[in-house]
């Protein structure tokens, strides 16, 4: 147990599928995965309920599949389901960490994962199992991102941290401006006035509608995960009583 006082009991981290893939670019990098399951684990710890919402864009990405010429529809299932495939691999990495896991999905497949149930999902995290969400939202055309703030919200989660491997959102882009600054803190609504990209739009306009925090840090600097959940100076808080 952390003797800092924690910001949230009940978050919802948002992974890309570009995490699973590490530096190396390799479609799912094992030690990678471990990596972020040590991350998820450190908060764990601190008995922060935690749910995870994993992209699948290592794998394939509805929208570029669709530009090849494969029906929108059928390209976003392919999406959905390369999500999966990431949602596995961390259920495996977590669970040998010894952390009691369940994986929900937004397309039923019982052979592998429960479907997405609200309340199921709810208890699973009282009594201190980490829930994975995959499959997105299981419905076309909408992002990972929609998916996260829609199941934040049904989970009653109180932040969404947005996993990025960058350390924050920034006033212009760093690499082309070094001398940009990084936010610390916003409002949603400064946020949306500068056109800031924090997630896609559908997913911004519900977190700004409810209020929910959304917090974008570095994945890739180890400990932040839990220097978030204690206060301390990581990445960019959008929202929220600061």
């Amino acid at each position: 147990m952390s003797e800092a006082p924690l910001r949230w009991n009940r978050i919802l981290l948002k992974l890309s599928g570009e995490a699973f893939a590490g530096e190396a670019g390799q479609v799912i990098d094992p030690d990678t995965v471990r990596m972020i399951a040590e991350e998820v684990l450190s908060v764990h710890r601190l008995a922060v309920e935690v749910a995870v919402v994993v992209g699948g864009g290592n794998i394939v990405r509805g929208a570029q599949v669709s530009s090849a010429g494969i029906e929108r529809s059928a390209a976003d299932h392919m999406g959905m389901l390369a999500t999966v495939i990431n949602a596995l691999a961390l259920q495996d990495a977590l669970e040998k960490l010894g952390v009691e896991t369940r994986l929900q999905t937004g397309i039923t497949m019982t052979e592998v994962a429960e479907p997405f149930i609200r309340r199921r999902a709810i208890r699973h995290l009282e009594v201190g199992r980490v829930v994975i969400f995959g499959a997105g939202t299981g419905n076309p055309y909408f992002t990972t991102d929609t998916a996260a703030a829609l199941r934040a919200l049904e989970i009653r989660a109180r932040a969404i941290l947005k996993a990025t491997n960058v350390d924050g959102i920034y006033e212009r882009d760093p690499r082309l401006d070094p001398t940009a600054k990084r936010y610390r803190t916003i409002t949603h609504e400064d946020a949306f006035q500068k056109r800031l990209k924090v997630m896609d739009l559908t997913a911004f306009s519900l977190s700004m509608e409810h209020q929910i925090p959304i917090v974008v840090f570095n994945l890739r600097e180890r400990g932040n995960v839990a220097r978030v959940l204690t206060g301390q100076d990581v990445g960019t808080v959008v929202g929220g009583s600061e």
